[in-house]
């Protein structure tokens, strides 16, 4: 059976604004049913690194918050902190950049909360049967909301290939721990050209798993547990990730954290992707480079799969943009994160999404003029 996709582009006339198209694509694709009367609302969110402007507007959030706020339902905007030391790694400096890039409540009407605590360690295990993992870590207060809105900037991704539903949802809500799971199989490295044995590292690490060796700093893997706080703590980016795993493991593990993240939300969760700007890397680069496509519209769907596809479809069916990383042959019809990303098999993503039950490839596009 095929799920329902809900479309609006950006066109829009005097009588009828974009935020107006907005509010009337939430409805139609279900948002007052994805939740009860003063339900807490979990908005997720990626509020971009310092630096990059590609993420979504805030005052198109304003619109999601307020149609939630409308039905009965108490949204606030969240995000888990990052793996990587950037400016979203542990909350106040998430908070900061949240509210720098324009995510403050005069601008959206709802607060910000950071899902899983100060240092990326608030999360909750929850059993999965995943082809790689039998436990994920999400971050517990997306665990405790009653619903969950994934609002999520379609773009390239330098490792997914591109990241729409399932990724902001499957990466995005997990913790420090969780993310680590996904991205490595292994504990992170020193490096040691980079490490000034300062043994900031070794003094944070509350699992005892680095000690100084010669100056430098040696991470025990029988005694690390993957948390990723010396990643965050090094100033001097000697700790590294070890990227070990191939690309269809990590996109499996991915998906198995998405379902996780989903397991109490039956029946209450909505994944709207907004397919504009659409960047060749992520929201966490402090940069975003020239779009590769132009502004297309937004999706809306129950289904994060059918999302997802229908989202990829799109942007594959349009002309790259003169001037864009791709170049010059990416015509109509061509695979726009193929040609970024030749070693990358978004497809795999989908394919296994739709094997667990996640959702369904197949879908019917209706559009909302």
């Amino acid at each position: 059976m095929k799920s329902r996709v809900f479309f609006i582009d950006f066109r829009a006339t005097y009588k009828r604004n974009f935020s107006e198209k907005l509010k009337e694509l939430l409805k139609s694709a279900g948002l007052e049913k994805c939740f009860d009367k003063r339900d807490l609302v979990a908005l997720k969110l990626h509020f971009g690194e310092t630096g990059n402007t590609a993420f979504i507007r805030p005052v198109y959030i304003r619109q999601v918050v307020q149609a939630i706020k409308n039905s009965g339902g108490r949204p606030f905007l969240t995000d888990a902190n990052t793996l990587y030391a950037g400016t979203r790694g542990d909350a106040p400096d998430h908070l900061v950049t949240a509210i720098t890039n324009g995510f403050d409540y005069a601008v959206t009407e709802a607060p910000v909360v950071i899902a899983d605590g100060l240092r990326g360690a608030t999360e909750t295990p929850l059993e999965v049967k995943g082809r790689h993992i039998s436990r994920a870590y999400i971050g517990t207060e997306i665990v405790q909301s009653d619903s969950l809105i994934s609002v999520a900037h379609f773009k390239g991704h330098e490792l997914t290939g591109f990241g729409g539903a399932i990724k902001n949802v499957g990466m995005g809500c997990a913790s420090r721990r969780g993310k680590m799971v996904q991205h490595s199989g292994v504990s992170p490295e020193i490096d040691i050209s980079k490490c000034t044995g300062c043994r900031m590292c070794a003094d944070h690490c509350v699992h005892n798993a680095i000690e100084m060796v010669n100056g430098k700093a040696e991470i025990n893997n029988d005694d690390c547990t993957g948390c990723g706080e010396c990643i965050l703590i090094c100033e001097d980016k000697a700790v590294k990730i070890q990227w070990s795993r191939s690309v269809p493991v990590l996109l499996e593990t991915m998906v198995d954290y998405c379902a996780a993240a989903l397991k109490n939300k039956e029946g209450k969760m909505l994944f709207v992707n907004f397919i504009n700007a659409v960047s060749p890397a992520c929201d966490c680069a402090p940069y975003n480079d020239a779009p590769i496509v132009r502004d297309i519209g937004v999706v809306a769907s129950t289904d994060p799969v059918a999302a997802d596809q229908a989202s990829v479809d799109m942007v594959n069916s349009e002309p790259a943009l003169p001037g864009s990383c791709i170049g010059k042959d990416a015509k109509a019809g061509s695979d726009k994160f193929r040609l970024i990303y030749p070693d990358v098999d978004w497809e795999h993503q989908l394919k296994y999404a739709e094997e667990i039950g996640l959702g369904s490839r197949s879908y019917k596009l209706e559009k909302i003029r």
